[in-house]
């Protein structure tokens, strides 16, 4: 079959495979955090009237992010750094009213986890989340018909029998699009790459406090969780209270085989607040799971920037041995899967599940999270049967099938959008789709 046939194919089959898991009660388990999203309508007009009253002389082009936003000006020239570069990240704000006086906004999900999740509940696949953020906006938004819990006293359940028992915690998620224009007096900047930057108010997530009775469900019920995300240690800045975590995280995980040794541990790496922490992180559990997996931006900043081996990001080939890199420095059990807006692959030792399937629905997922605003429908989903492949993922397709590591590398090329309508969380639906595969 040729790349559209594969497509087709796994989204005539969605129905199927999506039933068959709720049948036999196969639960991917997604954790560790979540928070609310407060999405900004955010408008380069509005920016530019902010800039020309608060910073009338400043230099577009010398304006930089800071590390913690405390003042209007903080506030301007950060997202005029991350818009003008094209480029996503998080920085933290110590004055919330701030954004909240400055931009209108509606509630939003936060957290890889359940957003993969709600990603799922939206073709009818069922998950089980572990919460943090269990505040009742929070709860409101992914009390869904297949998104599930484990409440205090061991029972499945879903969210709307939860009762609140942490801190709330806001993101500001602030999207950009490639073509606006940011401008002040004379001085013009065109956004060169749609994509987004998250402003967090930390509280809970600095601590990720880890519910037992959630941990304990899986270990007893290992033989339904098909796949164990592991994700959102990356704003956890003390390194005993991480190592704790994460030496629990690691019996757990072992605990976990023992009742499935089939099930895959997965874990998504993110945007990290320090680069000590993410090095533990990475260098602590590396060796624990069987699939890590990163964006492009996270493969640049962990091999060039934190261990300097060095990877060209727009090199196929270089990515893939990039790849292989990371999986013999941090012990990666079974291989890497890199996701882009382009491509998704993996690099690694053959799967018993069909990873060029799962890749396939991380792909139609995200892609139809950037089109819609929202988490895909399925007629949203085979609305994005119709998009085209674009020239760089189709490239990379070709480089690798005539490379000589065509025999252990995956890739599917994206479904392509030169300007998606939404930004955030497109990689969480791409995590949420791949576990259909296990």
């Amino acid at each position: 079959m040729d790349l559209r046939q594969k497509y087709q194919a796994a989204y005539d089959e969605l129905e199927s495979t999506v039933r068959k898991r709720a049948e036999k009660r196969r639960y991917p388990a997604m954790g560790y955090t979540s928070n609310l999203d407060l999405l900004c309508d955010f408008k380069t007009e509005r920016l530019n009237e902010l800039l020309e009253e608060h910073t009338p002389k400043a230099r577009l082009d010398q304006m930089k992010a800071a590390e913690i936003i405390r003042t209007m000006q903080d506030l301007l020239e950060t997202m005029v750094y991350y818009c003008s570069n094209g480029i996503g990240g998080e920085v933290d704000v110590e004055n919330v009213e701030l954004i909240k006086e400055t931009f209108d906004f509606s509630y939003g999900m936060g957290g890889t986890a359940v957003q993969a999740a709600l990603a799922l509940n939206s073709v009818g696949c069922p998950s089980v989340v572990h919460l943090t953020d269990d505040s009742k906006e929070v709860c409101d938004i992914l009390n869904t018909p297949q998104v599930y819990t484990v409440s205090q006293d061991g029972r499945l359940v879903h969210t709307d029998e939860i009762r609140q028992t942490n801190e709330q915690e806001p993101h500001f998620i602030i999207q950009f699009k490639k073509g606006d224009k940011i401008c002040l007096g004379a001085q013009e900047m065109v956004i060169p790459c749609s994509n987004r930057l998250i402003i967090t108010k930390i509280t809970v997530n600095e601590f990720v406090p880890f519910s037992k009775p959630y941990f304990r469900w899986i270990e007893q019920n290992a033989s339904l969780v098909s796949s164990n995300v592991l994700s959102s240690f990356n704003a956890l800045l003390n390194p005993e209270l991480l190592k704790e975590r994460l030496n629990f995280t690691k019996e757990h995980v072992a605990a976990y085989r023992v009742g499935n040794p089939e099930g895959i541990v997965f874990f998504e790496d993110a945007h990290f607040h320090s680069i000590d922490v993410k090095k533990l992180c990475l260098e602590t559990i590396g060796a624990s799971v069987d699939i890590l997996s990163m964006n492009e931006e996270e493969l640049n900043h962990t091999l060039n920037h934190m261990y300097q081996e060095g990877v060209d990001v727009e090199d196929i080939i270089s990515c893939v041995e990039g790849a292989k890199s990371i999986r013999r420095m941090f012990g990666v059990r079974k291989g890497v899967v890199i996701h882009t807006k382009d491509y998704s692959m993996y690099v690694g030792e053959p799967l018993k599940a069909d990873i060029e399937r799962g890749l396939i629905y991380g792909n139609l997922l995200a892609t139809a999270k950037a089109n819609n605003g929202w988490y895909g429908t399925k007629e949203q989903v085979k609305e994005v049967l119709e998009f085209g492949f674009g020239d760089r993922g189709m490239k990379n397709y070709q480089t690798v099938r005539e490379s000589k590591y065509a025999e252990e590398t995956v890739l599917v090329p994206s479904k392509y959008m030169d300007k998606p309508k939404f930004t955030i969380g497109l990689g969480d639906s791409f995590v949420g789709g791949v576990q259909m595969c296990f």
